[in-house]
């Protein structure tokens, strides 16, 4: 792909956030021709290259698929001389990415307001526990806490479980990191109109209780509070992952009669769609033990590959419930690049999940995976802010860089 059409191709982005969310906003902007400068602090660097599996190269295997395409450089903003540096990189940006506690920047005289003043046109994004305001905004969290505390937690696991987690401790950070990007867009967009920058708010649990689909409706209507249900759902049976005869597991939605009307013809029993019995949504809710017994008859009768073609083939949604292993197996994943290889100096070829969205005309692309800590402060210290090869070294005697 020409990198001249990207379409983010020109604009600008300081990273100076940490772990996962502010900084897969920036990841997500970078695929998309964004050069995105990830600074960390000297000697450390962002946690993230710690956490999850260590690599061949030292980073984690997390940090060198949610760090790429940036150029990484180190930076102390608490140093005086770091945080003069950090505004001159500022003044010709577009955009920040920030997730420390609210106040933070503040104190270290580099808030928004204080840095909209070298660049008016200048976009934050600020990623909080609980977001800038209100009595809990000074806690700390991560995805977990926010998972938990925006209700998902709650409804995650078997009625006679305690709380689980929904697969990943991180959904949180990433559904953050998704609307960050997608804030950040929306920021420039206004600022081609006004020109004028803002900053972008979200509070970790903000993405997702925005998910829980009508579960505030409901309650603020009826007091009604759903619990657990396992592999369920509330609105619709069968609607639930089932098992097959190979030990293996199917996952079925039949949301709406139609669908429901097809299923039992594909499981041969058209009796059961009659509205006597089980045609309706309303009487499936209610009989919900009976249709899933009927179901599992019927799954646990065939091996999974046979379920799923034979859903598939009567227009009834079906699929695997995939494994890992499963994934690099399947051909979908890789024909459209859902599942990527990536070639790396320091790894090798390394399998990656691929750009999410697929724009047909100006596609994003990974240019390369998480670099090195501090593998670009020549590239950028000499080339944009000019400064001498004696600059540098005093810099690095210093510990600003």
């Amino acid at each position: 792909m020409d990198q001249t059409a990207a379409p983010l191709d020109g604009v600008r982005v300081l990273d100076i956030a940490t772990f996962v969310a502010a900084p897969f906003a920036a990841a997500c902007l970078a695929e998309f021709g964004a050069d995105v400068i990830k600074i960390e602090k000297p000697g450390i660097g962002d946690s993230l290259r710690q956490l999850g599996t260590e690599s061949d190269a030292g980073d984690s295997y997390w940090w060198l698929n949610d760090a790429r395409n940036k150029r990484c450089i180190t930076l102390d903003l608490k140093h005086p001389r770091g945080a003069e540096l950090f505004k001159r990189l500022v003044a010709d940006s577009d955009v920040v990415m920030e997730n420390f506690r609210p106040g933070t920047l503040e104190r270290w005289g580099l808030g928004f307001e204080r840095l909209r003043e070298i660049n008016p046109g200048l976009v934050m994004l600020r990623v909080s526990a609980y977001g800038q305001e209100g009595p809990k905004h000074h806690l700390p969290g991560f995805a977990r806490i926010a998972q938990a505390y925006a209700g998902l937690s709650y409804l995650t696991g078997q009625p006679d479980t305690p709380p689980l987690i929904a697969g990943s401790t991180t959904l949180a950070d990433y559904l953050s990191g998704l609307y960050g990007a997608y804030g950040v867009l929306l920021a420039l967009r206004a600022r081609d109109k006004s020109g004028r920058g803002q900053y972008i708010d979200i509070g970790l649990h903000d993405g997702i209780f925005r998910f829980l689909d009508e579960l505030a409706a409901v309650y603020s209507k009826t007091g009604y509070v759903r619990e657990r249900n396992g592999t369920e759902t509330d609105s619709s049976v069968p609607h639930s992952h089932y098992p097959t005869g190979d030990g293996k597991w199917v996952a079925i939605a039949c949301t709406n009669d139609k669908m429901y009307q097809r299923f039992v013809q594909v499981i041969g029993n058209p009796e059961l769609a009659d509205e006597e019995r089980f045609g309706t949504r309303k009487k499936r809710v209610v009989a919900r033990e009976v249709i899933n017994r009927l179901v599992t008859e019927w799954t646990t009768s065939l091996p999974r590959d046979e379920v799923i073609t034979r859903c598939c083939d009567g227009d009834v949604p079906c699929g695997p419930v995939n494994s890992i292993a499963d994934i690099f197996e399947d051909e979908q994943f890789t024909i459209r690049d859902t599942l990527v290889r990536v070639k790396d100096d320091r790894v090798g070829e390394l399998a990656v999940q691929g750009v999410v969205p697929k724009l047909s005309e100006t596609p994003g692309q990974i240019k390369h995976l998480g670099a090195e800590l501090g593998a670009h402060n020549r590239e950028i210290y000499m080339d944009r802010l000019e400064l001498t090869e004696k600059e540098l070294a005093a810099l690095r005697e210093q510990g600003v860089i």
